[in-house]
């Protein structure tokens, strides 16, 4: 584990540097950990797309964000990642308005939700927190490898550690269980990272793919399973632990923030916080389980996503 900051001084937002000129996307930047790094990511110089499901929130969202940093270019996306049609209009709308695509953070989720199953046929945690960024991803692939040194940066959690990849049931809708298929999802989305920036490195491209974890933030993420099946008991629970033991979701987003901004950071890396078993703190490079490593697991998750969502990735290398 490589320490990113010294013991006198930690990685912070201070560390960011200028950001002018360059473009980001970040799903479900309306609220948490999202809405912290588009904050932060405007605040120096970057063009930020919120691209959210709801867009009464992300446009109160970039309301905010204009009111707390000056001058700040921000504008709003439709994007509901459990809908495969809704992924296809977002990457055509964005790849219209837009040249250039400098960082792609994949950051919405859904946690702990009761089984649900969407209209293309896959459970909701494993739609929106991978399937639907998979396919986010291959569809804006192009202007990804046309813009120097771009980054995509996936948000993953540490219950990735629970997770098991069913390749039988890669749509998740078999024998449900609301923890284990976050921790799937989260898992999913790891080794869709290291083996996309494996295939980047491939055709010697200058863009990169990393992923992050928060740690524990007080976000809405946690009680989001709780409030879809109005387990009150539940939710409150999740309220008060986060509000005693999660750290602001600002520094969660610390991590993501590092990851797109960072000289220091190389493709197919992981970071998290380094305090409290990594649940708080400022960025580190962490390391993930074996099973995300695996390569043989990566590729065939790899096809399978391809041939579920209908997305093909087309690696052309660099002129």
């Amino acid at each position: 584990m490589t320490n990113l900051g010294s013991p006198r001084r930690a990685w912070g937002p201070d560390d960011i540097g200028d950001l002018t000129g360059k473009t980001a996307l970040i799903t479900g930047a309306n609220s948490g950990i999202g809405f912290e790094a588009a904050l932060e990511l405007a605040a120096h110089g970057a063009h930020v797309v919120l691209a959210c499901r709801n867009l009464d929130n992300a446009q109160r969202a970039a309301e905010r964000i204009h009111g707390l940093a000056d001058n700040s270019s921000v504008e709003t996306l439709s994007l509901d990642l459990a809908k495969l049609a809704s992924v296809r209009s977002a990457a055509r709308d964005f790849a219209g308005a837009h040249a250039r695509l400098d960082l792609l953070v994949n950051n919405a989720g859904v946690m702990a939700t009761p089984l649900k199953v969407t209209d293309d046929g896959f459970e909701l945690q494993i739609a929106t927190n991978f399937l639907g960024h998979f396919a986010l991803t291959g569809l804006l692939l192009g202007h990804l490898l046309t813009t120097p040194s771009s980054r995509v940066v996936t948000v993953s959690s540490k219950a990735h550690l629970i997770g098991r990849i069913d390749f039988n049931d890669i749509a998740g809708t078999a024998n449900y269980n609301r923890a284990i298929a976050y921790g799937r999802s989260k898992l999913a989305g790891l080794l869709f990272t290291y083996e996309l920036d494996r295939r980047l490195k491939e055709i010697q491209s200058s863009s990169i793919a990393v992923a992050v974890h928060p740690g524990w933030a007080k976000s809405s993420l946690a009680v989001s399973g709780p409030t879809m099946d109005r387990s009150g008991p539940v939710r409150r629970l999740g309220e008060i632990a986060g509000r005693h033991f999660g750290q602001a979701s600002a520094a969660g987003a610390l991590p993501t923030l590092y990851a797109c901004s960072s000289r220091d950071v190389q493709g197919g890396e992981f970071y998290g916080p380094r305090g409290l078993g990594g649940l708080v703190g400022p960025p580190v490079n962490v390391n993930s389980s074996r099973q995300s490593h695996r390569v043989d697991y990566a590729k065939k998750l790899w096809s399978a996503s391809e041939e579920l969502t209908g997305v093909s990735y087309a690696f052309v290398p660099p002129r």
